[in-house]
């Protein structure tokens, strides 16, 4: 499918990123969070490295593989291939459009415990004027994240958690298409803890629904925008194992359709420290339920990151000269989900992953900086 022309509506572009077999590479990691998965792999988290690193993935032909748009960070944008060719161009020559992570990370609420509080997001201050710097420099559509925990024992996540991320997805999602870029709206609802799968959908049901509810009241066109939310899953330190995947896809799709209008054009599931193979099971086995019983009006698809690049980092930092076996990897990656999203992956077949089947979670995902108080900007935020 050809990239939608420059004057395209936020919605032929929505539609495009949301195709049938399509899905979107998650490239979009800071120099932080993509320097700690270079240095576990022994390599120097330098610019050179982070512009090869992603070089594997953007040279490579992940479009015919099903990839239909790559979120990038705002380093990785203005970057180019050995040969001179910048990133944007590699994309939008193989039919990807380029993508664009606009938040700055995460603060603490006041007054909460660091290592386990809740968050909220920045970025809203400065976001008009880069993202209209963005759209100039060739990215299509853009991607905000919010972070949630859930601990039902403590009431998580609290009111106030949900309503202000709710409220800053939206107010993002405004000023993104006023700047002529599709947001991608992400309120992940974190896998930490020992929460039930029964707990995890019932907070995802808040915190989807309040999301929805904010993107009505700030006048974001739903038809222009995308959904990012994690599979219903029990947490990662609960005890008996992993759901199957047809347990995964029930508990999905209930909540999914409980709250996301049949307007939004596509669902597009982050990965959330699930291992490689196991995103691609759980992806296929929702499509394949959707498809029995219907009543699915958006594209399931996904939104990966690890699931997409934790094999090709595992050869490629072991012998940087296997980096032709690292692209043909990313290629094998995109693919196995771009058929997932068909519901026609080969769950009784080898799964192209050399990763062991343990979980990719990371302990980082939440809050990870320095000791710090955020109520002036919390309330800002609010008062937005």
């Amino acid at each position: 499918m050809p990239i939608p022309a420059d004057d395209a509506s936020l919605a032929e572009v929505a539609a495009a990123l949301a195709a049938p077999g399509k899905g979107l590479l998650a490239s979009d990691e800071s120099v932080g969070t993509i320097g700690k998965r270079l240095e576990k792999a022994g390599l120097v988290n330098d610019e050179e490295t982070r512009r090869a690193y992603r070089e594997l993935f953007y040279t490579a032909p992940i479009g015919k593989a099903g990839i239909s748009g790559a979120i990038m960070f705002k380093e990785t944008l203005q970057q180019a291939a050995a040969d001179g060719t910048s990133f944007v161009d590699c994309l939008t020559r193989q039919g990807v459009m380029p993508g664009i992570k606009v938040d700055e990370g995460l603060l603490p609420f006041e007054g909460h415990d660091l290592a386990t509080g809740e968050t909220f997001t920045r970025g809203l201050d400065t976001l008009a004027a880069a993202a209209a710097g963005y759209r100039q420099g060739g990215a299509r559509f853009a991607k905000w994240r919010a972070a949630l925990r859930v601990d039902a024992s403590r009431g998580l996540p609290s009111e106030r958690a949900v309503e202000l991320n709710a409220q800053q997805l939206a107010q993002y999602a405004a000023v993104c298409q006023a700047a002529g870029l599709v947001p991608i709206v992400e309120p992940e609802v974190l896998i930490d803890g020992t929460h039930s799968a029964a707990d995890f959908g019932a907070a995802s049901e808040r915190v989807i629904g309040a999301t929805v509810a904010q993107l009505w009241r700030q006048g974001v066109a739903l038809e222009g925008c995308l959904l990012k939310p994690q599979m219903v899953i029990k947490g990662a330190d609960a005890a008996g194992g992993r759901a199957a995947p047809e347990e995964v896809a029930a508990a999905t799709l209930t909540v999914m359709r409980r709250v996301v209008p049949a307007a939004i054009p596509g669902i597009m599931f982050l990965s959330g420290g699930q291992s490689e193979e196991e995103a691609t099971l759980n992806l296929n086995a929702i499509n394949v339920m959707a498809q029995q019983q219907g009543k699915a009006p958006w594209s399931l698809s996904f939104s990966y990151g690890r699931a997409l690049q934790a094999s090709v980092l595992k050869i490629w930092s072991a012998d940087s000269s296997r980096a032709a076996e690292a692209k043909q990897m990313a290629v094998a990656l995109a693919a196995a989900n771009a058929a997932a999203v068909r519901g026609a992956y080969d769950a009784a077949g080898k799964h192209p992953s050399v990763t062991s089947d343990s979980s990719l979670r990371e302990a980082f995902r939440g809050w990870h900086g320095p000791t710090a108080s955020a109520p002036a900007a919390a309330a800002a935020a609010v008062a937005q």
